[in-house]
């Protein structure tokens, strides 16, 4: 029996939706992360019980690290995105937790780098405070050693091939790292929105938006693109007919970004059918009602669409691209810039935090 509601809304469960196809469906995927990572704080001696610890977010980590507070009597602060909606602020409200909302804008980039730069105000003005650095601070990664387990309990890893949003690399790059101590021929494909500066699509605009959660227009840190075969950039349009598909055809009802996770699943089984792809569903549809389900009628039917294959971030184009990472290193201007970001952000965080 579960002592907390966090540890239940934190379980996945794992649904065969078509032979070799498999979709790991999460109520809100980042309560994995925030759970274990406070654990390992309080733990490690790093924060006691009642002290205040603060971070930034468009959303799903927000409600994720409310609950870890909740769970184990911790202050939360948050620095939310304009995308944060009223569900969410009450929500956060009721759990005791303080939002700090930023406000209007177009610019999802300039949304990142003022709460990024607020989270530092907080800091210098609470040194007591400890942020939880969710885009640098790979201690989000352990949370997921459970949720590798379960996967191996229930499938045969050998050819599996997992698929997902990269976003600060503790899920996908996680899951990927745990399922490969066992089975080092696990596959892992990740998936990009235009403009995100993690794999070097920031040169190419969505018409619509940057899909909150997979990808981001400022470098992070804790993102191991060593660990990445292959990765897909998917426009919001296309997103939104795999997410309108996956309701449709199997009803999961679930976010934007796991719309753009099934259709780069579908294609990858394609291409593999003797392997099982597994395809993770980071959170519920509900919070895309208006802006994805209501617009059902614009889905493009998911056999119409296809990625067009590159060989260079160069050569990427909307509204899908597809390229085989192979392991490589991230783009360099990007590792750089996260690494002079972090170190600044710890300097502002003060001895407590750095």
């Amino acid at each position: 029996m579960d002592t907390h509601i966090a540890e239940a809304v934190g379980r996945p469960d794992l649904v065969r939706l078509d032979d070799g196809l498999l979709c790991l469906r999460f109520e809100t995927m980042k309560v994995v992360s925030a759970l274990a990572a406070v654990r390992q704080l309080l733990d490690s001696g790093a924060v006691r019980r009642g002290d205040t610890l603060v971070d930034s977010s468009s959303g799903i980590y927000a409600y994720a690290l409310a609950l870890a507070c909740h769970r184990y009597g911790m202050g939360c602060v948050i620095v939310g995105s304009t995308t944060v909606d009223r569900t969410l602020r009450v929500q956060l409200e009721v759990l005791g937790a303080r939002l700090e909302q930023m406000p209007p804008c177009d610019d999802l980039k300039l949304d990142q780098r003022r709460r990024v730069a607020r989270v530092g105000e907080i800091l210098a003005a609470h040194p007591g405070y400890h942020w939880m650095r969710q885009y640098h601070d790979d201690i989000h990664y352990l949370g997921y050693r459970a949720v590798a387990d379960l996967v191996r309990r229930t499938t045969d890893v050998r050819r599996l091939t997992l698929v997902g949003g990269v976003g600060s690399g503790a899920s996908t790059g996680a899951l990927a790292g745990y399922l490969r101590e066992h089975a080092p021929g696990v596959q892992l494909a990740g998936v990009q929105p235009y403009g995100s500066v993690t794999f070097g699509s920031e040169q190419v605009a969505d018409p619509e938006i940057i899909i909150a959660g997979i990808g981001s227009s400022i470098p992070f840190r804790n993102v191991a693109h060593e660990r990445y075969d292959t990765v897909h950039w998917m426009s919001f349009a296309t997103a939104l007919s795999g997410s309108v598909d996956l309701l449709r055809r199997h009803a999961v009802f679930a976010g934007l970004s796991t719309g753009a996770g099934y259709l780069a699943a579908r294609w990858e089984r394609g291409l593999a059918p003797d392997r099982t792809v597994l395809f993770l569903a980071a959170d519920t549809g509900h919070r895309y009602a208006d802006s994805v389900f209501a617009r059902h009628e614009e889905a493009a039917a998911v056999g119409d669409l296809k990625p067009v294959d590159v060989t260079s971030t160069a050569e990427l184009a909307l509204p899908w691209s597809r390229m085989r990472w192979g392991r490589a290193p991230g783009p360099r201007a990007a590792d750089a810039t996260a690494d002079a970001a972090a170190r600044a952000a710890a300097r502002t965080a003060g001895p407590a935090d750095a």
